[in-house]
Parts: C-alpha cells; sequence; structure tokens
C-alpha cells in the first residue's frame, strides 16, 4: 500500500544526461544493497530526503514537457509500492519509464505482486549492482559490465547505450550548490569538484 507519496532525494526535470530523449530524473531515498564504491552513499539511509507527492511529481514532469522519467536512486525497488503508483501514473500521463535497480530481474520477479506492478508498469529495467572491480567502457547509463538493459514494452527498443556519449548535466542553484546528473567516473567526479571548488555536497552518479 502507499499513501500516496514516496520518500525522495531530489528530483530533477528536463535533463538528458539520464536515457532518451528530456527527462525527469527521481532520486528515491534508501538503499539496502549499498555497493561498495557506490558514488552516492548519502542515499543509504530510508530516512533521509523528503516525503514527495506521487501526483506532484508527474505534474511537474508533464508541465516540464519530458518525455519520460528516469528513476534511480538509492533503491527503487526498496519502495516497490510507492515506485509502481509513480511509474503508473506516469504512464497514465503518456510517459515513459525507466527504472534503474540493483537487483537482478529474475529476483525481483521473484517477489511479490506490488513487486511485479512496478515492473510491469516499466518499459526499461537496467538491472544488476555496480561493481567496482567491473567497470564498464563501451555503454552508456551505467558503471559496471554486469548491468543489463531489459526491455519490458517497446517503448526504448531503438535505444542502443553502445552508441550512445554519456552525457553530464550541471546546474548550479541560487545557494551555490551544484547539481549533477548523468554519469562521471571517478576521476571525473574529482575534477569536477576541484574545478568548482566545491565538496561531496555535489550529487551525481558515478559510471
Amino acid at each position: 500500500m502507499t499513501d500516496g507519496h514516496l520518500q525522495v532525494a531530489r528530483v530533477l526535470h528536463g535533463t538528458t544526461a539520464e536515457g532518451p530523449g528530456l527527462r525527469t530524473v527521481v532520486w528515491f531515498q534508501g538503499c539496502s544493497i549499498q555497493c561498495k564504491g557506490c558514488i552516492n552513499p548519502h542515499l543509504f539511509s530510508p530516512r533521509g530526503g523528503a516525503r514527495t507527492p506521487i501526483a506532484e511529481i508527474v505534474d511537474q514532469a508533464v508541465a516540464a514537457g519530458v518525455e519520460g522519467l528516469t528513476l534511480i536512486g538509492g533503491e527503487p525497488f526498496d519502495q516497490p509500492a510507492s515506485g509502481a503508483a509513480l511509474a503508473r501514473a506516469a504512464q497514465e500521463r503518456g510517459l515513459g519509464v525507466i527504472a534503474f535497480s540493483g537487483y537482478e530481474y529474475e529476483s525481483l520477479l521473484g517477489r511479490d505482486d506490488v513487486t511485479k506492478a512496478f515492473l510491469a508498469a516499466t518499459d526499461l529495467l537496467v538491472d544488476g549492482p555496480y561493481q567496482a572491480r567491473n567497470p564498464e567502457t563501451h555503454r552508456a547509463l551505467v558503471g559496471s559490465g554486469n548491468q543489463r538493459f531489459i526491455h519490458l514494452s517497446e517503448r526504448y527498443k531503438a535505444y542502443n547505450p553502445e552508441v550512445v556519449t554519456n552525457r553530464v548535466d550541471v546546474r548550479v542553484r541560487p545557494n551555490g550548490s551544484i547539481d549533477v546528473a548523468g554519469f562521471l567516473d571517478t576521476d571525473g567526479l574529482e575534477d569536477l569538484l576541484q574545478t568548482t571548488e566545491t565538496s561531496r555536497a555535489v550529487r551525481g552518479r558515478q559510471a
């Protein structure tokens, strides 16, 4: 069951750095997997972030003119009921849904009906834990070679991560903090931090 809210670390509307087309990215707060080397350890605790109305996220995404939502984290499938409700609401408004999970697809299929409902409302699942020892060097959007692109609908069948270049979206907020969407390797992140003379308050993802 869900009360119509989602525990969210942040939401970014209108980026091209997190999948095909213009997208809204939702960072889920909380992750029980906690991969070694994860660039977002501040998202591990389920007690962080803010309780955010699902309808508000979808309404703002539609107003921003995006093609779809990208659900990352944290771990989206640690909030399966809220994730399913968000994905369904997005699809009902004509938006596509891409979800990233550190769990493997087969494991998710063996879970409860709520998890299966989340999968049913997802067009493209990118699965598998981040493995620092197995870095990805050819495909966009993923950080390690074990991670898979599993098409659960026809919507993103034409998307080929092997011919797409990773992008980084950097935005400076009025208070001077910096938001990052997209992929940076460790060296790239350190270069960004040094260039902007900032700290690890920068929020992004590691490739």
